[in-house]
């Protein structure tokens, strides 16, 4: 039965982490379609003017950075959260047996 559960926390993990990287794409591609959207604006109607896209283009892009660095870089589990997840379990699975 351990292996079973061993397997299906493994399968979660791996479908949550599949997760995590489609909400990034999906986020990358509106970023490209947006801001696409306004530089063609922006050339049809001040091409010669302030490109004031450049503004929602640099502001969405941090955000994009970090969006790809928590989902590719940075590991969103720390040792002290594993500890407390574990704990948690432990406890649960302690509460949940039936007493004699």
């Amino acid at each position: 039965m351990s292996e079973d559960t061993s397997e299906r926390e493994i399968y979660e993990q791996a479908r949550k982490r599949v997760e995590e990287k489609k909400g990034f794409f999906v986020h990358l591609l509106t970023y490209i379609v947006v801001n696409s959207a306004l530089v063609i604006i922006w050339l049809m109607t001040d091409p010669g003017g302030y490109p004031w896209f450049i503004w929602p283009l640099f502001g969405w892009g941090i955000g994009l950075v970090f969006h790809f660095l928590g989902v590719w870089v940075f590991d969103r589990k720390t040792d002290w959260e594993r500890r407390e997840i574990e704990k948690e379990a432990a406890r649960l699975r302690k509460e949940s047996r039936p007493q004699n």
